[in-house]
């Protein structure tokens, strides 16, 4: 057990006919979770039931909440959002179940606000179904950067093996080459910067930058974007003391394993990042928004209906994004002087307790 002090770590549901109610089920029935922070999840206790129910566990027990000072520290709370006549119907997107995950996600960010909590952790969504009037984003990153006032932010896939940021996130590939430009390419190389320091305590970090066209667009032949655009932004940052080299062509990047001498990798576009990560760590690879004022992690998958409900998600990556979570806004806080020798291990991954939580 840790003897340092636990921290509030809110969480929210995700869409009800996911896993996301399922692998936060399968993670807090652990209770060596409990030593390190107290979870407050923000959800419809009638999903949770469901799924304790399907899932025929005998040791996940919420303490339902109604107000901060309910939270009992060291227990699992939860504190009810939805409608409470709302029908689970697992792998199967409907628009209800995009309401549920939206009042679950706009919840967590008001108790974000007022500081009920130290870090959070969002279980997937639908992007599709949750859209309205207030959420009019491509994800969880676009809308925690509006929600929280914050330009500079760089959606992060970390692991212990591979970290790699993404210049442009969830949009068409066709789409990609004309949002780019220098400004854009060097914010995302220096917010890399600045959080692989403040969050992961690597003083000098090694940036590699990846080109946009096969081949680096071989001197223009496939494309001019990293001559004019991606080259002058690595070398904007280089100019302001970052360690950032580049581009380099994707395929030979990570064939080679070039990737391995660096500390972080900034890709253009989703699939070009995503793709080798999600290879090499997919298992234990966890979803970082870094620039915000408020830690928040995620596991790298989707809503996965195709297992929602029969009991074989598996709850590594969101095991992971719960120990990454507290690791990181402990990190932050020593790093920013408000704590010193607070984390007993420099990473909190389930590895490191040699006890099993695939449950």
């Amino acid at each position: 057990m840790s003897s340092k002090p636990a921290l509030n770590i809110g969480i929210s549901m995700g869409d009800p006919n996911g896993v996301g109610p399922e692998i936060i089920i399968k993670a807090l029935q652990n209770e060596v979770f409990l030593s390190y922070f107290t979870p407050i999840i923000y959800g419809n206790p009638k999903v949770f039931n469901f799924y304790i129910k399907q899932l025929a566990v005998d040791k996940f027990r919420f303490n339902l909440i109604k107000t901060n000072s309910d939270i009992k520290p060291n227990q699992i709370n939860l504190m009810a959002t939805g409608n409470p006549d709302f029908q689970v119907n697992p792998g199967v997107p409907n628009k209800d179940a995009g309401t549920e995950a939206f009042l679950s996600l706009s919840k967590l960010v008001e108790e974000a606000k007022s500081g009920a909590f130290q870090a959070m952790v969002t279980a997937p969504i639908d992007k599709k179904q949750i859209q309205n009037e207030e959420f009019n984003f491509n994800g969880h990153t676009g809308y925690f950067a509006h929600q929280f006032d914050v330009e500079n932010y760089i959606m992060l896939l970390s692991s212990d093996s591979i970290r790699v940021g993404l210049v442009t996130e969830h949009i068409p590939l066709n789409d990609i080459a004309k949002h780019l430009n220098i400004a854009l390419i060097e914010q995302k190389i220096t917010t890399l910067n600045d959080t692989l320091k403040r969050d992961f305590s690597i003083n000098k970090p090694k940036i590699a930058v990846l080109g946009l066209n096969p081949h680096n667009g071989d001197d223009g032949l496939m494309g001019e974007e990293e001559a004019n655009i991606i080259k002058p932004a690595i070398k904007n940052a280089f100019d302001k003391e970052i360690l950032a080299f580049g581009p380099y062509a994707a395929d030979g990047f990570f064939g080679n394993r070039v990737f391995k001498q660096f500390d972080g990798i900034v890709a253009m576009y989703h699939d070009q990042g995503l793709i080798p990560f999600k290879y090499i760590a997919f298992e234990d690879g966890i979803n970082f928004t870094a620039g915000l004022p408020m830690v928040r992690t995620s596991p790298d998958h989707g809503t996965a209906y195709d297992i929602a409900g029969k009991n074989v998600a598996s709850s590594t990556s969101f095991v992971n994004a719960l120990f990454e979570a507290v690791s990181i806004a402990y990190t932050r806080n020593e790093n920013e002087g408000m704590r010193s020798n607070f984390l007993a291990f420099s990473k909190l991954r389930p590895e490191r307790f040699k006890m099993d939580f695939t449950l």
